[in-house]
């Protein structure tokens, strides 16, 4: 028998790489990068996605994701999450050639990924199938569809060269990040665990299998994305601000 639920997993885990290369693939044609350079961003890229992914999948599986029941228990999947995130936005920034890649890729182009986000209406099914906790799924469902909508706005402003497309970014960005907090603060308080507090008669299966997948794998590639949006509007801000104090002089 189909799982719906693994399936829909199963196609966005091929569906967001692809959209993630396609994204550092048109910067390093902008940036001007050497055929060797694109080579080797692209294969250290996909080697590193791969392994995370990899990891994820048999990890889900045996349910180590799961909210640990005593403070002894290492929170592995937080530790996924952030580390998931932080790696993405020190790759993007904190080395070289990501630096000019990220640099040079459009900013719609890295608002763009957000739009992916209403893949999270996937907890809405799994609540209407009576798999996941309506505590946690029309919250997180709807969350994510808000902040799937958000992103697409910022990337059509952006790309638009709208007055108002980098507020929309930030808009964009604010939702996007307190969905996540929100979600995680919910997840938590409906799986078994030593916190849960809600949903007691049909716990959370956000960290088991399929659906582990998503904190332990697709949204640390969002947040990383939010992060490297924020950082560029931070560049730009500056940058903005030495141009005006050298007028001023």
């Amino acid at each position: 028998m189909f799982d719906v639920l693994e399936i829909f997993v199963r196609v966005f885990a091929v569906a967001l790489p692809v959209w993630v290369m396609a994204i550092l693939a048109l910067g390093a044609v902008r940036a001007g990068l050497s055929g060797f350079q694109m080579a080797q961003a692209a294969i250290w890229t996909a080697l590193i996605g791969g392994a995370w992914f990899a990891a994820s999948v048999p990890l889900s599986q045996i349910g180590a994701f799961r909210v640990p029941n005593s403070f002894a228990e290492p929170p592995l999947v937080i530790g996924f999450l952030i580390g998931g995130a932080a790696l993405v936005w020190a790759l993007a920034r904190l080395t070289s050639t990501g630096r000019q890649i990220t640099d040079a890729a459009p900013l719609s182009a890295i608002a763009s990924v957000q739009i992916a986000r209403v893949m999270g209406g996937l907890f809405l099914i799994g609540w209407l199938m009576g798999r996941v906790p309506p505590e946690f799924a029309i919250p997180a469902g709807l969350g994510d569809i808000w902040a799937g909508i958000a992103g697409y706005q910022a990337t059509r402003a952006l790309a638009a060269g709208a007055p108002d497309a980098r507020r929309k970014l930030t808009r964009a960005n604010t939702i996007g990040l307190a969905d996540f907090a929100i979600a995680v603060v919910l997840g938590v308080m409906t799986s078994e665990g030593m916190f849960q507090t809600l949903s007691k008669d049909a716990p959370n299966i956000i960290n088991d299998y399929p659906l582990a997948l998503f904190p332990a794998y697709f949204v640390p590639i969002f947040m990383g994305f939010h992060f490297i949006a924020i950082s560029r509007l931070r560049a730009e801000r500056r940058e903005r601000a030495q141009v005006l104090s050298l007028e001023g002089q």
